[in-house]
């Protein structure tokens, strides 16, 4: 937390880094995600498998696009 009159709050940790390198690592007008994120997710809509990524402090990561309609 931040501030003392006006709180203003601030995410960060692993969760918030993985979002930030899938979004700048996606592709312009689709959804990509993390293998985690797609194991969750894969029973209820369909992904499109886009294989492993080289992210930035994180080495090698498998990502999934949202398949398109």
């Amino acid at each position: 937390m931040i501030g003392t009159k006006k709180f203003s709050y601030d995410l960060c940790g692993d969760a918030v880094n993985i979002a930030s390198r899938m979004e700048s690592h996606g592709l312009v007008n689709r959804i990509q995600v993390s293998e985690e994120t797609y194991y969750l997710l894969k029973e209820t809509y369909a992904f499109e498998d886009r294989g492993y990524l080289q992210i930035k402090g994180r080495g090698e990561m498998r990502a999934f696009l949202l398949a398109e309609k």
